[in-house]
């Protein structure tokens, strides 16, 4: 399974990258919106997970970019990964076009039951993975 990480923080990749790692998940890093973008152009990725804040474009933006797509990419599940704790955090990522959201410090746990329910929800038909 290969999923992109969107993140400006270098810790942050390498904490969720290590967690990946134990479940035998490939992760490619993206240090900005804007690099994550065109990576996606370049490979296919079974999930996308974007952080909010970076320097540059910020993640509501980087998945508005991806669900405009005239590809199948558009479809790429996306799980927000964010320290913002705003009360309209979660409604303005689904109207942006995000799967779910899951907040910082990153629980596996909490991320992996994030990526399991997107691919139950494939496996049972409902999903957005082709």
């Amino acid at each position: 399974m290969n999923v992109l990480f969107i993140e400006d923080d270098r810790m942050n990749r390498r904490v969720v990258k290590d967690m990946l790692d134990v479940a035998g998940v490939t992760m490619v890093e993206a240090e900005s919106a804007e690099r994550g973008l065109e990576i996606l152009d370049e490979q296919d990725f079974v999930m996308v997970l974007v952080d909010l804040r970076m320097p540059g474009m910020d993640g509501i933006t980087a998945i508005e970019h991806i669900r405009a797509r005239p590809d199948a990419k558009a479809k790429v599940p996306i799980i927000v990964v964010t320290a913002d704790i705003a009360p309209d955090l979660r409604e303005r990522c689904m109207v942006a076009g995000a799967d779910d959201v899951i907040f910082k410090p990153v629980a596996m746990d909490a991320l992996f039951d994030a990526m399991g329910a997107i691919l139950a929800r494939d496996a049972a038909g409902d999903g957005m993975i082709d």
